[in-house]
């Protein structure tokens, strides 16, 4: 159910690649949550980088909305980069395990493998 990769890289440089990567196979980046600054700004101590990106191809967005309109909630899509034992990883939940455990749709599969292939080739590239 989830896809996720160990890279040599810093967070800073995973954070900066994964964007260009992103950008490159035609996504983008809505939003970007840097958890550990988030909590620290709520007086809540958490020492491990996490950042979690919102990132979206607005064609497979409708693609999915106009299907089932409910879906809402589970987009955008999104992809970490977070530190876990000293290590710097890049990850998703994949989108084809999300949506079927939300649809049967077959034509929902369809996008959701599309979108699946584009988001592990941009993690690839960010890695």
């Amino acid at each position: 159910m989830k896809y996720i990769v160990t890279t040599s890289k810093s967070i800073e440089q995973a954070s900066d690649d994964l964007q260009k990567a992103v950008t490159d196979h035609k996504f983008g980046v809505l939003h970007i949550h840097n958890i550990k600054e988030t909590l620290n700004k709520k007086g809540v101590e958490f020492s491990n980088e996490c950042r979690i990106f919102e990132v979206c191809n607005p064609h497979k967005a409708k693609e999915v909305l106009t299907n089932d309109i409910s879906l809402n909630m589970a987009l955008p899509c999104r992809i970490s980069i977070y530190e876990d034992h000293g290590e710097t990883k890049i990850g998703m939940i994949k989108p084809s395990a999300l949506l079927a455990s939300l649809s049967d749709s077959a034509s929902l599969k369809k996008v959701a493998d599309e979108v699946e292939a584009i988001s592990i080739q941009i993690i690839d590239q960010a890695q």
